[in-house]
């Protein structure tokens, strides 16, 4: 790792919702910056203003904000490097085109658009490759107004391979086809992302670049501008794509991809989505898979980032999302009932934890709950009993039932053994198998096939309520 503080950057477009691969890839890099106590950076690139989607810069503030991946620079963040627009940039990059027009490193592009297709139609008609260096005019300048009303293009002096380091993929290279006169600014004034964010990172001190591999072919484009400008590279970190399920493509939102904050929406908690979206790509070499954020923190390396494609499974989200739920219960019941709209009066910490070990999800556990907290409305009249067991009809329900009252009753120590051991000292002397009996008080009792523990429900939910309840299902 380099010695300098440690500074990343997430530097999204305001084009539209924050599709979970942006996020992750913010992730990453906040985790990066946090791993080595440096700094965090939130860049928004706007500068292609026809594609721009009015409110998605607040959007991608609330996101961040959500998840906790907090800037230490950036908008409504100040910081010593700003602004953090690129909109509000646009003298910054006119002086470094400058520069590069100076030293004969990019020319004002003198052709229309028609002429760049006849261009284009020639080399089809070759059978070769377009390449805008081979149409270059002999002389390369620009006029002093040129930012009004001209493109500015790059103009490529070395065609070779060109290699580099990446702290995922190891060396990486590309070929001379990689490299042609690429437009750095726009006729509008506003410059392109091949030399814009260049001009960024190194104007704003970034040493860690992440982003994904889908910009690796332009890598050459931004080498060739930082070795024009003698700008010193950044480590780069090129994080794996996320797949759809099936394995086959990049995930998009024909695959169910989704903006980040309907997971806020859907009741996600923003460690179960960090969580989550970590588990894309990375793992820190042991059997674990559940982690705060601040266990993330202690935990990043980029060593451990994957060089192959995670696939998106929404099942492992849900399952990861009911092991933090496991943990908040575990941890403090009573909050964790807050946080579901629990009633304060029907709050119960020892149920709680007994809900959660029938659930396999919030939902699950909410069902489960709710045998507790709803005093479930008995309908047996309408149940065929035989689904409990072939021997069962209503008078021989009747009777167990009864019995099953008067025995309760009697008892004067309700924990859950000394339950147990009387529930099934009556169902031997009826002689009723377990099956038909402990399956019948269970669905009497909460109008279900499915619970927790028989008998430790019965002693939570109390005496009172129990008898309650079956006196009901009588």
């Amino acid at each position: 790792m380099n010695e300098k503080q440690v500074r990343t950057r997430f530097a999204p477009s305001p084009t539209g919702f924050m599709h979970v691969g942006s996020v992750r890839t913010a992730l990453f890099a906040w985790l990066i910056a946090r791993a080595h106590h440096g700094k965090f950076i939130l860049r928004i690139e706007d500068t292609d203003k026809n594609r721009e989607v009015e409110g998605s810069t607040d959007h991608i503030l609330e996101s961040l904000d959500w998840l906790g991946i907090v800037r230490d620079e950036g908008p409504k963040a100040g910081g010593s490097f700003g602004p953090y627009l690129q909109s509000d940039r646009l003298e910054l990059y006119q002086k470094y085109a400058q520069q590069l027009i100076d030293a004969g490193h990019a020319y004002a592009d003198p052709f229309t658009p028609e002429q760049v297709d006849e261009f284009r139609q020639q080399a089809r008609d070759s059978n070769k490759p377009f390449l805008f260096r081979n149409y270059r005019p002999d002389e390369v300048s620009a006029p002093d107004d040129w930012y009004k009303n001209v493109s500015i293009r790059f103009k490529t002096t070395t065609v070779q391979r060109s290699t580099w380091q990446d702290e995922v993929r190891g060396e990486l290279s590309a070929g001379e086809e990689a490299l042609d006169d690429f437009v750095i600014m726009k006729a509008d004034g506003f410059p392109t992302y091949n030399f814009a964010h260049v001009v960024d990172d190194h104007e704003m001190k970034i040493t860690h670049v992440i982003r994904g591999e889908e910009f690796i072919p332009s890598v050459p484009k931004f080498l060739s501008v930082m070795e024009a400008l003698k700008f010193e590279r950044p480590v780069f970190i090129t994080v794996p794509p996320i797949l759809n399920m099936n394995g086959g493509k990049k995930l998009s939102k024909r695959d169910g991809a989704k903006d980040v904050l309907e997971y806020r929406d859907n009741g996600f908690a923003p460690d179960v989505i960090n969580n989550f979206l970590a588990s894309l790509g990375w793992n820190d070499g042991s059997e674990r898979e559940i982690y705060t954020l601040k266990d993330l923190v202690a935990a990043f390396s980029t060593d451990r980032i994957q060089k192959s494609g995670a696939k998106f499974d929404e099942t492992k989200l849900d399952w990861i999302a009911w092991q933090h739920s496991k943990q908040a219960i575990d941890k403090d019941p009573i909050s964790f009932l807050d946080l579901q709209g629990v009633e304060e009066s029907k709050q119960n910490e020892s149920f709680a934890r007994l809900a959660a070990t029938k659930s396999r999800s919030t939902k699950d556990f909410m069902s489960q709950y709710k045998i507790y907290s709803d005093s479930p409305t008995i309908s047996l009249a309408d149940f065929d009993l035989t689904q409990v067991d072939k021997t069962l009809d209503q008078g021989v329900a009747f009777n167990y039932i009864q019995h099953t009252i008067a025995t309760l009753q009697e008892l004067e120590d309700y924990s859950a053994e000394s339950v147990e051991q009387a529930l099934r000292n009556k169902m031997s002397e009826l002689e009723a198998s377990p099956r038909a009996y402990l399956n019948l008080i269970r669905w009497a009792i909460t109008n279900s096939k499915v619970s927790p523990n028989l008998f430790e429900m019965i002693a939570v939910i109390g005496k009172e309520e129990i008898i309650f309840r079956l006196n009901k299902a009588l």
